[in-house]
């Protein structure tokens, strides 16, 4: 049987509190608290990319939690909206950075919100069918890079950050059914233009 046997999440330390922007939005106190939820968001240093998330939140995986050895690993998947090129996919940089064995399949899944249950599904999927023991499913999203910090809509919400999960025979938790859904009609409502994230947020709720 395969599932997730480990959990880890590494988020930058730099922080960016949404309070200091009550002025600059005209918000309130209460806003922040009741309506939005998140009183600060982490930010990365403009050095670091989705891989060097990745790679913190490995580290903190294997430090913490797991035994698990490189050479052990079949399946790395990446889930990124933020890669750290167009080409290569960023999963083969995190596959080089953690010096991992080159018989073992590496790719990107490009989705947000939804992403880790997409993602999970599928490696869960491979593994299985390709009788694989031991995987890694990353997600990571230095969402910074393509936020505007004057854009009310998303500079309240976006942070940066990265999870990585192991994935293996002998797990500790079993996923249920999978239930999937699309509203492709609706895309321009949360839509990445000019490296530059828009949100319609009315319209996403």
């Amino acid at each position: 049987m395969i599932g997730i046997r480990d959990i880890e999440i590494y988020i930058p330390s730099k922080r960016i509190s949404n309070y200091e922007k009550i002025g600059k939005f005209q918000i309130s106190k209460e806003f922040i608290e009741s309506k939005l939820g998140v009183k600060s968001v982490s930010r990365t240093e403009n050095s670091e990319a989705a891989s060097d998330l990745c790679c913190m939140a490995f580290e903190k995986l294997i430090a913490n939690k797991t035994k698990i050895k490189l050479n052990d690993i079949d399946v790395i998947i990446v889930c990124t909206q933020t890669p750290d090129y167009s080409l290569p996919h960023t999963s083969a940089i995190v596959h080089g950075k953690l010096n991992l064995p080159e018989r073992i399949a590496a790719f990107d899944i490009s989705l947000g919100c939804s992403g880790y249950v997409y993602a999970l599904a599928v490696i869960q999927g491979l593994m299985q069918a390709s009788q694989m023991k031991n995987g890694l499913l990353f997600t990571a999203d230095p969402y910074s890079k393509i936020i505007n910090e004057d854009d009310k809509n998303t500079a309240l919400l976006f942070g940066d950050a990265a999870t990585v999960t192991h994935i293996s025979e002998n797990p500790i938790f079993i996923s249920g059914e999978f239930t999937f859904g699309t509203k492709g009609k609706d895309f321009e409502h949360l839509i990445c233009r000019n490296n530059e994230l828009v949100m319609n947020g009315r319209e996403i709720f």
